[in-house]
């Protein structure tokens, strides 16, 4: 097959969800944590899927339109069938962060589109769209995204609609419109996704797509599910692939940026069977202060010395978010997130640990762009916990080259997300 999709993840936990999927299904695809240099895309010229992990989840408009467009005509130049602006599955943003609505209209100019699809259910991950409404699945029960003990509640982009046709007025001025009779000639054009008959016929849908209203489109990783089971249908793609199994590292280090409190229920089934917890003030890393780096990097250095696993985290829960103060310092949130990644990034140079996990999407974003790492593809899928697989890093630094290498948003995964993946038992 001829290249199939390119893309655009708004953070990197979504972005590594996408490759995941693809893959999953046979189709070989790598993750560029940045443009790469043409030395650096050589090696996977073949492949049939690109992407590029960026921030944009976090950023403000004007951010988008000074950043955005340069990545969509490279992703434009691969000349892939589909190019797709990959956004979080809880379709969590906002008018001035994270904007949906900005980042469409900048790729719909640069494709030269009127007409963009947008699908965001994804059954894989208990996300459902029906008569235009989000629904996710958290615990067991599936709750309207208005009302999603976690996402109602996001510390910067709570989901207060669950419509997503208002949701998006409130960010473009481009229509929303369900298109499940037929695509909109202007506009966004949604399709509903709630089981695997409706994904099937989205594939079909986006297989079909009209001159008008492709290659772009816009959603969560709910595309690529579609595009695959579709594909797998025609006999096009083989629709499985195998991956070897995990070994056990008797040391890994996780970062987390995290208030979810499915991250703090994580954090402490960790501490209880191995890890040894290295808290770090948010504030202190939001302010910049290089003095917390060092004070951290010592103290994770320290538990690896005991024989321990660090598990450096900025909070336990959303009892302990310091939000209101983080957000007081400039681009505070950023700063933690890159704080984290330069944690990491010396811990690493120092011990030659091979496997690494960072928790939170916005830290995942900021963290790992601190790291001397160019593209990732999939080490294994983890089947308990799609969306989130161990990767493996490609990079010209050899302490990282070849790092096992796991990112999750906050409300991601089973208790036992972090001990599994130090123990192989993925």
């Amino acid at each position: 097959m001829s290249r199939l999709i390119s893309y655009y993840g708004d953070d990197f936990t979504g972005s590594t969800d996408v490759m995941e999927a693809l893959a999953s299904h046979g189709v070989s695809t790598v993750l560029f944590t940045r443009l790469p240099s043409a030395e650096e895309f050589a090696p996977f010229a073949a492949y049939q899927a690109f992407g590029v992990a960026g921030t944009s989840r976090s950023e403000n408009p004007q951010w988008m339109a000074q950043n955005l467009p340069p990545v969509f005509r490279w992703l434009k130049a691969l000349a892939a069938r589909f190019c797709h602006y990959k956004v979080c599955s809880t379709f969590d943003s906002s008018p001035t962060t994270g904007s949906i609505g900005a980042a469409t209209e900048l790729g719909a100019g640069v494709f030269g589109q009127k007409c963009v699809p947008l699908i965001v259910g994804a059954p894989q991950l208990k996300r459902y769209t029906f008569a235009a409404n989000l629904f996710a699945g958290y615990r067991g029960e599936t709750y309207r995204i208005d009302r999603h003990p976690v996402m109602s509640r996001h510390p910067v982009t709570p989901m207060a609609e669950a419509d997503l046709r208002l949701h998006l007025a409130r960010q473009t001025a481009m229509k929303t419109v369900l298109a499940d009779a037929a695509w909109p000639h202007e506009g966004i054009g949604l399709l509903d996704v709630f089981d695997a008959a409706t994904q099937m016929m989205a594939g079909e849908r986006l297989l079909a797509l009209p001159a008008y209203a492709a290659p772009f489109v816009v959603g969560s990783s709910g595309v690529e599910y579609a595009l695959v089971k579709a594909l797998a249908a025609r006999g096009d793609i083989a629709g499985n692939a195998s991956f070897d199994a995990v070994a056990r590292q008797a040391q890994t280090i996780v970062v987390s940026g995290s208030v979810s409190p499915t991250t703090a229920r994580q954090i402490r089934f960790a501490l209880e069977q191995g890890f040894e917890a290295v808290p770090v003030s948010a504030v202190a890393l939001a302010r910049g202060a290089p003095s917390v780096i060092a004070e951290t990097v010592a103290s994770a250095l320290r538990v690896l010395g005991s024989g321990k696993s660090p598990l450096v985290h900025t909070a336990l829960g959303a009892a302990s978010d310091e939000g209101a103060k983080v957000d007081q310092q400039t681009d505070g949130r950023r700063n933690i997130g890159e704080g984290l990644g330069r944690v990491l990034k010396a811990v690493l140079a120092e011990t030659g640990l091979r496997r690494a996990i960072i928790a939170g999407g916005d830290t995942s974003s900021h963290a790992l762009g601190q790291l001397d790492i160019f593209a990732l593809t999939t080490r294994r899928p983890l089947p308990a916990t799609p969306g989130s697989p161990l990767c493996t890093a490609s990079s010209a630094h050899p302490p990282l080259n070849g790092l096992e290498i796991a990112m999750k948003g906050g409300q991601v995964g089973g208790d036992d997300y972090f001990v599994a993946l130090r123990d192989g038992t993925v």
